[in-house]
This record gives structure tokens, C-alpha cells and sequence, in this order.
């Protein structure tokens, strides 16, 4: 389906910025049925809406004929974070009550302390032991409570760091999205489909949805068509799940989340820029990254930290000026920023459509093209 739709200027509210600041103006009805469990079979078959924010025209393409849109010279920034198997399961010491942990974030190396949800929390307290293996070759002990869900703990491992990863890998599961999990098991492809085909750098517990359906075949022939892919790293939260819960969203903060920017993109990047070359942001959190380190004149620089930005309309882009993002659920800060890059009003018309026309949604979903 090429089919191309001419859509007019969309009426403007006189009160745009206080309107689009409102959680509520980010709703809209969509069918449970349009939430993808599964993955398409192949990575680059999956659909493409195309929007221009230039013409104001929504195409509807295969996410393969996503080449068609770039030249030589052009440039993708992709995210190379990479999934690791953050959720375990084991059994809590004198009850045996089954208890799930998820891994959030690692806190100390040398100590192996880290942060991580706990479920059901309410059987979880300070000094409580978890056991994970039959031989207690894996214990955790719970140093602290963060939140309500949240502990941190500390790993008792008789063995070195390597070997403590291995075995939290060997019985880790892959974190498919909660959304799925409530909806169906992990199962074995899994493992490798939420991954993108370029994951390097371990620290994520979501994957970065947008380069899913990059297939190796499709990134040969960019390559051959001379588009450089510039990497940057930010290893996704469970933020990026996290539930928007105040009207006003100047009022909400976004979870940290570290990130990378190496000297190496930041040159292919501002050079691409100068030769007037499109930049392309693949995904929310390589966008959120690249508006994290950006100098005093409107250029990329390194960047080696942790980021809380929260884009959301109206916003000035200041490095890409495309973006290639999956179909986001109602009220989420992913589709704030999504609209505050292609016009609130831009994206309320094509997620209009692409519920009419049963795009799929979220991780596993289709994707878009802003250009």
C-alpha cells in the first residue's frame, strides 16, 4: 500500500502551549487488538507510515522502502543498547514464598549492589535473604527500601564478576514490555527479537523499539547507498513504562537514564549537519539523547552522564531533523515527544489514521517515519 494522503492545516488553538501542556490532550481510543504481542516474522516487513511534515502528506509504505528517503551522505543515530536479562525469579528464605525480581539498575560493581522492583513487595523487607539456584550458589539479601516496590540489594556470590553475570544471565528472562507480560508468556524468540540487531553496550532493561525492525539486509544496502550510522548509548528505565500522572506536564520528572555520546558521532553528526545532510534520530531515546548535548550554538557535543529531559510540545529540535519511532500508547511521554517533533495536531491526524487503517502499536508494533 503506496497510497499517498494530502492532509490540510490543521486548526491551531489560540492557546496552543497551555493546551498541549495538558496530560489529557495526549488521550484517545485505542483498541486493545492494535497492541502487538508478537513480532512480524521479518524485522523489515513490519508497516511504514511516512509523514512530511514539509507537504503535510501520510504515506503508507513497508519499513523496507525506508531507503527510498535517504541518500548518500545522510546520517542515522542509532542507540546501541543492549537488553539484558533483568527479570529473576527466587524464593524467599523460611516461607519460600516465590518472589519476582527486577533488575533496575547496578549501583556497585565490587559490591554487587543494585536497585530492583520486587513482587508482591508487600513480603519483602530489610534483612530478608532471597534464594535464586538449589545449591545457594545466588543470594541476595535486602540492604534497603527506595520505594514502595523498590529495594536495593546485594548480591552474596562466591565467584568473580564475570561468573556473577553469567549466572544472572544463565537465570535471568528477557523483560519483555509489563504491557505483554500481563498479556502473554516470554517465550524463546523473545530473546533474540527484542534485541536490535546492533545491541552492544549491556545496561537496558527495554530495548530501544524503533531499530527493531532493522534487518542486517537492510543495513547492507544503506550502507552501500553511503548512510553513515553514528552510535549513541542510553540504557532505557522502566521510565520509559512509567505512567504520566499529573494534568499539568511541566510538573512531571522523568526517571535518570545514562547515556553516552563519543567523540566519533558527535563529528559524523555536526559534519553531516554543516553539508546540510539529513539527520535522523532511530527512536525517542536517541532523540532524547542527542537534545541532552547540545552546545550554545545548536551543534552536538560529547556527552558521558545520566539524562531526565522530558520533550514535550511545544519544544525547538536542535540536531535531527528526522525520526523513526514506533506507534506509542495514549498519554504516554513518548508520544509527547513524538508530537512535539511532527505538530501535535500532525500526529493527532495520523494516529486517527492508523487506528483506522490497524497499524500495530508499541514495541513489538509498526513504525513511522518523520521527515
Amino acid at each position: 500500500m503506496t497510497s499517498k494522503v494530502y492532509l490540510s492545516t490543521f486548526a491551531r488553538s489560540k492557546n496552543k502551549k497551555d493546551k498541549h501542556m495538558k496530560l489529557s490532550a495526549f488521550n484517545f481510543d485505542l483498541p486493545e487488538e492494535l497492541i502487538a504481542k508478537h513480532p512480524v516474522q521479518n524485522r523489515d516487513e513490519s508497516r511504514l507510515m511516512v509523514l512530511n511534515r514539509k507537504d503535510r502528506t501520510i504515506e503508507h509504505k513497508k519499513f523496507k522502502d525506508i531507503i527510498d528517503y535517504f541518500d548518500e551522505g545522510d546520517v542515522m543515530v542509532m542507540n546501541n543498547t543492549k537488553v539484558f536479562p533483568a527479570r529473576l525469579y527466587g524464593n524467599k528464605e523460611k516461607t519460600g514464598a516465590r518472589i519476582e525480581v527486577f533488575l533496575l539498575r547496578e549501583l556497585n560493581k565490587e559490591s554487587l549492589l543494585w536497585d530492583v522492583l520486587v513482587d508482591p513487595a508487600r513480603k519483602i523487607r530489610i534483612g530478608n535473604k532471597l534464594f535464586f539456584t538449589d545449591d545457594d550458589s545466588l543470594v541476595a539479601e535486602v540492604i534497603d527500601n527506595t520505594t514502595s516496590r523498590g529495594r536495593t540489594i546485594r548480591f552474596l556470590f562466591n565467584g568473580s564478576y564475570e561468573e556473577f553475570k553469567a549466572k544472572i544471565t544463565e537465570l535471568g528472562e528477557t523483560p519483555i514490555p509489563p504491557y505483554i507480560k500481563g498479556l502473554r508468556d516470554v517465550v524463546p524468540e523473545d530473546e533474540e527479537r527484542y534485541q536490535t540487531i546492533y545491541a552492544k553496550i549491556e545496561g537496558a532493561v527495554a530495548a530501544p523499539t524503533a531499530g527493531l525492525h532493522f534487518s542486517r539486509e537492510l543495513l547492507k544496502r544503506f550502507e552501500i547507498k553511503g548512510v553513515e550510522f553514528p552510535e549513541i548509548t542510553l540504557h532505557i528505565g522502566l521510565g520509559t513504562f512509567r505512567n504520566v500522572e499529573v494534568e499539568d506536564l511541566t510538573k512531571h520528572k522523568m526517571d535518570s537514564e545514562q547515556c553516552h555520546i563519543p567523540q566519533k558521532t558527535v563529528d559524523i553528526v555536526n559534519n553531516a549537519k554543516r553539508n546540510k545532510k539529513r539527520v535522523c534520530a532511530v527512536g525517542t531515546t536517541t532523540m532524547r539523547t542527542l537534545e541532552s548535548a547540545v552546545s550554545t550554538v545548536g551543534t552536538l557535543k560529547t556527552f558521558d552522564g545520566w539524562t531526565n529531559k522530558f520533550i514535550f510540545p511545544p519544544y525547538d529540535f536542535s540536531i535531527a531533523d528526522a525520526l523513526i519511532t514506533n506507534f506509542h500508547t495514549p498519554k504516554s511521554t513518548l508520544l509527547m515527544m513524538v508530537s512535539a517533533f511532527a505538530d501535535y495536531d500532525f500526529i493527532k491526524e495520523a494516529y486517527k489514521i492508523a487506528v483506522e487503517e490497524k497499524y500495530r502499536f508499541y514495541s513489538y508494533g509498526d513504525a513511522m517515519l518523520i521527515i
